[in-house]
């Protein structure tokens, strides 16, 4: 595969949510059997391209499927004749970087809070989508940048609801936050963060009311709430902070 095949790929499999890394070589010496430059894309259970074959190449596969693991780029150097027992006898030094991907964040309610949560979350790299019934509220001037979805319904955001999406759920209707849940819970959707805006009472009864309709304890169990570091924010600016320093933290915990 040529380098713009591998761009086309990698763009493919990073919207299909597929995970990999880029293999290059920045550097040879002696006799190698690709020079810098040479390129190939690395998943968890495939190889696309080739960096020259060989042991070299399983060597640079396994690199790249810890670095996945680690979520971390790394710099790969193997003498072929020392190190490998390849008979080229050169020297090749790759650079391994993990595709970073972007992290959804649906913002369920698009009231005063979600607003201003909605450009923090943006320059923090979060791809934002504000999911509400009300086309009034959904505008460019509220949420210019913002991905926007019509529908309180999950099914219809838009969003790809796995590992990498967190939600935070804030309409204007405590049995539409509940019914949110519900269909989230049904969905049996992996979340990184699943967030309810309100008071400890309102949580308590939302997972009392979610396990009574059959909604997985596991599920219950991730539901996080009052949602926001506590810094003794009031405002909807204030908690929109809080809020954003709550996924951050979760993020890095990650």
């Amino acid at each position: 595969m040529n380098d713009r095949e591998l761009r086309a790929l990698s763009e493919r499999l990073s919207i299909e949510g597929v995970e990999h890394a880029w293999v290059t070589v920045v550097r040879t010496s002696g006799s190698t059997p690709r020079k810098a430059g040479a390129k190939m894309l690395v998943s968890r259970a495939a190889s696309f391209g080739t960096i020259g074959g060989g042991r070299i190449e399983l060597e640079l596969v396994a690199e790249a499927r810890a670095a996945l693991a680690e979520r971390s780029p790394r710099l790969v150097t193997r003498h072929l004749g020392h190190d490998l027992a390849m008979c080229c006898g050169g020297e090749m030094q790759s650079f391994i970087e993990p595709v970073a991907f972007t992290e959804v964040l649906v913002l369920v309610g698009a009231g005063h809070i979600h607003r201003a949560l909605a450009p923090i979350a943006a320059s923090l790299g979060y791809d934002v989508t504000v999911a509400d019934d009300l086309d009034e509220l959904l505008t460019d001037a509220r949420f210019g940048e913002a991905r926007r979805a019509p529908s309180f319904s999950p099914r219809e955001w838009g969003v790809r609801l796995d590992e990498r999406a967190h939600v935070v759920v804030a309409t204007r209707d405590h049995a539409v936050d509940e019914e949110v849940l519900l269909e989230l819970g049904r969905l049996e959707a992996k979340l990184a963060y699943v967030g309810v805006i309100g008071s400890v009472a309102k949580l308590t009864r939302f997972k009392k009311r979610l396990d009574a309709r059959g909604v997985s304890t596991g599920f219950i169990e991730r539901l996080r709430g009052p949602v926001g570091v506590d810094i003794g924010a009031e405002t909807p600016e204030e908690i929109a902070v809080a809020i954003a320093a709550e996924l951050v933290a979760e993020r890095r915990r990650r």
